[in-house]
């Protein structure tokens, strides 16, 4: 009896975590965020630029690296798009800086190492690998216009050609 309602809390967990992306329409929740370039980020630094924010599990990893190279290989067309193209991720700026020269990523690299913005973009939550559950970050896409408005969520994101998807959206808004 006590196996039965096991399964609708994960259910209604996921389905929680889910419904904690900030959605499309409204304003993105305000962030400020070292980069790998030494800059500091924010959500108002942004205004009068379309970006795209992704957020990635962690740096050197597979698919992060095939995600990074696919938005880097894209940096000139999104920036022709007048957008601008942000990985965020808990790594360090070590890290990053690391990740981003042995790959010649030429996106910025946002570090969330506290977690506060995966928290209040809703990516970070209980994830399951080969039956062992953890905490860690769900791959999810935001594209923000130049008023900072979410205007297209991609989450669960899967890697092979989801830079172009992304491009497109941003070409077209």
């Amino acid at each position: 009896m006590s196996k039965t309602p096991a399964k609708p809390k994960t259910a209604s967990k996921t389905k929680a975590a889910e419904s904690t992306l900030p959605p499309e329409g409204k304003k993105a929740p305000a962030f400020s965020l070292p980069a790998d370039d030494g800059s500091t980020v924010s959500l108002k630094s942004l205004a009068g630029k379309k970006a795209v924010i992704y957020f990635y599990p962690k740096d050197d990893t597979p698919g992060c690296t095939t995600e990074g190279i696919a938005f880097s290989a894209l940096k000139k067309k999104f920036d022709a798009a007048g957008t601008v193209v942000l990985g965020v991720s808990k790594d360090s700026i070590e890290k990053h800086c690391k990740f981003r020269d042995k790959h010649n990523l030429t996106v910025r690299l946002l570090s969330d190492e506290d977690g506060k913005m995966l928290e209040a973009y809703g990516v970070w939550g209980e994830k399951s690998l080969y039956g062992r559950k953890f905490m860690g970050i769900t791959r999810t896409t935001f594209l923000l216009d130049e008023k900072g408005v979410v205007r297209k969520v991609w989450p669960k994101v899967k890697v092979n050609g989801h830079a172009e998807e992304v491009l497109a959206a941003a070409k077209e808004l």
